[in-house]
């Protein structure tokens, strides 16, 4: 779906019913249904109706509502909250919603979505947390199997980490003067020590270890985290990265992180671009370095976001030196590198042991496996092609190349002059894991043809050696072959 049209026709939104009136109109199966959700909230549940099924209303308004055997008029509705009409006949229904419009009541009208104000979500209670599942009414089976999925992720006791939360709100606004001290607080009450002991079941210990945690809170200093963004998927991005992300102050991002990764960040954090280009760098990497030692300084939690991990063709290694020279703490969040990403969906195995291969007289030998994968770079940061590793190729290891697109001729023709066969298996991903992915097979003698293509644009990364001939790739229908006519 494209992203102009991922827009909600409605607003979440809580209403707030303690101490106050909801309305439910009906006796059967679905005003029950509505009866038993609002029994989880601190609402006053009225329910007129003439009758009630004895199968699935009278125990249950018994315990929970008020019955007022009777139809409801515009004086009953006056005031209330919400109104719920779940007679089961659309006639009905409808006079009731014309009640609550002319009181000036939001309304729900059970199974109906076009005449509804507000639609029922699937409901996820931990109280005082809760979560809530809606689909606009569309698909309401739908946010019943999500909630069963959430239901499996939330203990119960998340209700009591909420709870002690709350307990503790007016003291920690006194004892923190800004927000940016009071998030951080919070960030580290609800993911660290004081949640695993709520989660133990030991109360005490959690709220003795929140007030500690409150007494040394305006002292924590800056910190920043070296995050792979993975190659480009939303649904590649770690857990470990997302929550980083949510804890961020500052995010400094590069160019090849989709938008969609960046706004997984924290709504109010400080976003900001240094991405590099050949040819065209927003900043150079002395004044990245300057900027994340600036930004922990200042006593903010920072996310260098970068594509792919960090640790591979990142630079990382210098933004660490940096770091440690400055005397700021730093972790590193690992990521999905492209070439992991490039190869599963090409259901490429980058490694094979030595395999049995039949021949067609039955006789069988062992096959060349590829005991080794190489990680390398079509050029080096002086722009030489191949820099020490083409010989690498020849022990029969799988080369992974990226930033090799401008340079795929080079990197063919020296890989030939190594002693590589021009026939070697390769395979060539631009922009691995993305929506507009594209993948190509052929050999190695033909890879020069992929420099000529002005409508690739995106990062490409080249698989080179016989694991090529494994995967689903090497029935491509656009072989490499195509790209030089």
């Amino acid at each position: 779906m494209p992203e102009s049209q991922r827009k909600l026709g409605v607003f979440p939104a809580f209403h707030k019913v303690e101490g106050r009136r909801v309305v439910v109109v009906g006796g059967g199966e679905e005003a029950a249904a509505k009866v038993r959700l609002l029994s989880e909230t601190k609402a006053e549940i009225v329910v007129f109706a003439t009758a009630l099924d004895k199968q699935t209303g009278v125990d249950l308004i018994a315990a929970h509502a008020d019955w007022q055997a009777r139809l409801p008029t515009v004086e009953d509705l006056d005031g209330a909250a919400l109104v719920f009409a779940a007679t089961g006949t659309h006639d009905s229904d409808c006079a009731i919603r014309a009640l609550a419009k002319e009181a000036g009541v939001p309304v729900n009208v059970v199974d109906r979505p076009e005449l509804c104000d507000f639609y029922t979500p699937a409901l996820v209670n931990r109280a005082p947390l809760a979560v809530a599942i809606g689909s606009e009414g569309v698909a309401p089976v739908l946010s019943r199997h999500v909630r069963a999925r959430i239901e499996g992720l939330l203990a119960p006791a998340f209700g009591d980490l909420a709870g002690l939360a709350d307990t503790l709100r007016e003291t920690v606004t006194r004892s923190l003067a800004t927000v940016t001290d009071r998030r951080r607080f919070w960030a580290r009450f609800f993911s660290g020590s004081v949640a695993q002991n709520v989660f133990a079941g030991r109360m005490d210990e959690a709220e003795g270890e929140a007030r500690r945690m409150l007494e040394i809170a305006p002292n924590l200093s800056g910190h920043v985290s070296l995050v792979g963004a993975g190659p480009g998927a939303e649904d590649l991005l770690t857990l470990r990265a997302q929550r980083a992300l949510q804890e961020a102050d500052v995010i400094i991002h590069d160019r090849l992180v989709p938008e969609a990764i960046v706004a997984q960040g924290r709504r109010d954090a400080r976003r900001i671009y240094v991405g590099k280009a050949k040819g065209n760098h927003s900043l150079s990497q002395d004044e990245i370095n300057a900027l994340l030692v600036h930004e922990a300084k200042k006593g903010n939690r920072v996310v260098r976001l970068k594509s792919g991990d960090p640790l591979i063709f990142g630079r990382a290694g210098e933004e660490m030196a940096a770091l440690r020279a400055a005397n700021v703490s730093f972790d590193v969040v690992p990521g999905i590198t492209a070439a992991l990403a490039a190869a599963a969906e090409a259901e490429i195995p980058l490694t094979l042991r030595d395999q049995e291969a039949g021949s067609a007289d039955g006789a069988t030998g062992k096959r060349r496996g590829a005991p080794s994968l190489v990680f390398a770079t079509g050029h080096d940061a002086d722009g030489d092609t191949l820099p020490g590793w083409a010989g690498l190729a020849l022990t029969g290891a799988t080369v992974a190349v990226y930033m090799g697109r401008s340079v795929a001729a080079r990197v063919a023709a020296r890989l030939i002059e190594s002693g590589i066969a021009a026939s070697t298996p390769v395979a060539v991903v631009e922009n691995a894991s993305r929506a507009d992915r594209r993948a190509y097979a052929g050999r190695l003698d033909e890879l020069a043809g992929i420099a000529a293509r002005p409508d690739m644009t995106g990062p490409v990364l080249f698989i080179i050696g016989e694991v090529v001939a494994e995967g689903a790739i090497a029935a491509a229908p656009a072989p490499l072959s195509a790209l030089a006519a």
